[in-house]
């Protein structure tokens, strides 16, 4: 997982769209697979549009293999689309589907890394990184390897790495895999703080079971966006 930061000019933040904290507009990706002569073009995004609010929290629906994890990727700036814009008002804070972390590196260690990377301050990024533990409550791994983390508490160290420098939009992928019900409790809570302080969170899930904690919902179908009553996405 690399730092959040604007990737390169073609993902500058935007004054323009004063609603609006992050907007995507005509994504179109495909992948191409196989060798000539069998090579053949899978295309996974149609032409996807995307908004986020400021203090909005947003959950993206769909299938498996639907284009949702490719859709974040290229708001992030880690994929390019074929077609297509982004632009954004702040810094982005993205926590992957699959942490990437250093095997070798403990979870101060890991804090420190990313605090330097986004610029912060030392005593900053240790008030941020002691609010995380607290929050979470794994303060006791602190001095732990990522390698010998469990799944769950490496999931809290994703999850924390992208929430430290306290971004305008947190763009979450399957965030809560691993977590046990308490610390799912305790994401809401986070989620919850962040919306009241004006934050912005997009949340990607395969399927949403607590709906009232969102925003909106919107699925990813055949790919394109589309709000759950089935109209297209404006």
């Amino acid at each position: 997982m690399s730092p959040a930061t604007p990737v390169s000019t073609a993902y500058a933040s935007s004054t323009q769209q004063l609603q609006s904290v992050l907007t995507a507009t005509g994504i179109e990706k495909a992948y191409r697979r196989g060798v000539w002569p069998a090579r053949r073009s899978l295309t996974v995004l149609r032409g996807a549009d995307l908004s986020l609010a400021h203090g909005e929290v947003v959950g993206l629906v769909g299938e498996n293999g639907s284009g949702k994890s490719t859709l974040m990727k290229i708001l992030v700036g880690a994929l390019r689309p074929d077609a297509g814009t982004v632009s954004y008002d702040g810094r982005l804070g993205y926590c992957p589907q699959e942490p990437i972390v250093y095997e070798r590196l403990t979870c101060d260690e890991h804090f420190e890394l990313f605090g330097r990377a986004y610029g912060m301050a030392p005593e900053a990024e240790r008030r941020a990184r002691r609010a995380i533990y607290e929050s979470l409550s794994f303060e006791r791994h602190a001095a732990t390897r990522s390698d010998q983390l469990s799944g769950g508490t490496l999931s809290k160290l994703n999850l924390g790495l992208a929430l430290l420098a306290d971004p305008e939009v947190l763009l979450l992928d399957e965030p809560y895999a691993g977590f046990d019900f308490d610390t799912y409790l305790k994401f809401w809570d986070l989620v919850g703080q962040r919306r009241q302080a004006g934050r912005s969170v997009l949340i990607i899930s395969h399927f949403v079971t607590d709906e009232e904690r969102f925003d909106r919902i919107v699925q990813l179908r055949d790919g394109k966006t589309q709000p759950r009553d089935g109209k297209a996405v404006a």
